[in-house]
């Protein structure tokens, strides 16, 4: 399996340096660069998705994702940059009663499986677990800003820039990322701190969110970012 892993990413950078080629010559891939102003959002870093044994459950959280974030985190408080934890749950799961809040999705994935009743599944990982003044919110559907009032609690606080991280690459981070750049968020995915369940899937949407919606950084640029802006705006 190693070695098949091995492959694919092999085949995927080619790919991607091929594409490459393509996007420059045709003015794709430029910097979006980060603002003044940022806010850490953790996308679905909840135990459904961080715990093994659930339907959702993403590969690289114990390894690799949570302790990027945790690091992460440690900068956003040391330096009184906002956080917003976000998850996922539904209130009724029942696929029959035409009222439920799961909308269509259930019928596509297993979204039923996360019930607001279970609070251990819908709880945010306890390794990253929010603090006191730090926001959890609650999403029925993939984007954090989709139906929630995300975007004008960041504006509230004069935030510009969203550092993204969690799962999944292929649908709740990168909607994320794109709605956040529509509602003029400059988004920044942290390349470390983005997961996914399948093969591939993380480097093939970095690659793309990089050419289309928000600069792919990495956890020790981004680290430096939250760990140096205050006194850059002094």
């Amino acid at each position: 399996m190693d070695k098949e892993l091995d492959e694919l990413k092999g085949k995927l950078q080619e790919a991607f340096r091929e594409a490459t080629k393509i996007y420059r010559n045709r003015g794709f891939q430029r910097r979006i660069g980060f603002g003044r102003k940022p806010a850490l959002i953790n996308v679905d870093l909840a135990n459904a998705w961080t715990r093994p044994g659930n339907p959702f459950t993403c590969e690289n959280i114990d390894e690799q994702i949570i302790p990027g974030v945790q690091e992460l985190m440690k900068s956003c408080r040391e330096h009184n940059h906002l956080i917003v934890h976000v998850t996922t749950c539904f209130q009724n799961t029942d696929r029959n009663d035409p009222h439920t809040d799961m909308g269509l999705w259930h019928n596509k994935i297993p979204v039923e499986a996360v019930n607001q009743k279970d609070t251990s599944l819908w709880a945010i990982d306890t390794r990253i677990a929010p603090r006191d003044g730090e926001h959890v919110l609650i999403k029925k559907g993939a984007s954090a800003f989709h139906g929630t009032y995300l975007s004008g609690y960041l504006r509230s606080a004069g935030i510009d820039t969203i550092l993204v991280t969690g799962v999944t690459a292929t649908a709740c981070v990168r909607e994320t990322i794109c709605d956040g750049l529509a509602e003029g968020f400059r988004p920044i995915a942290v390349r470390e701190c983005i997961g996914d369940r399948i093969p591939g899937a993380v480097d093939w949407n970095l690659f793309d969110i990089d050419a289309k919606f928000g600069d792919v950084v990495s956890l020790s640029d981004c680290k430096n970012f939250l760990d140096t802006i205050n006194f850059r705006n002094d």
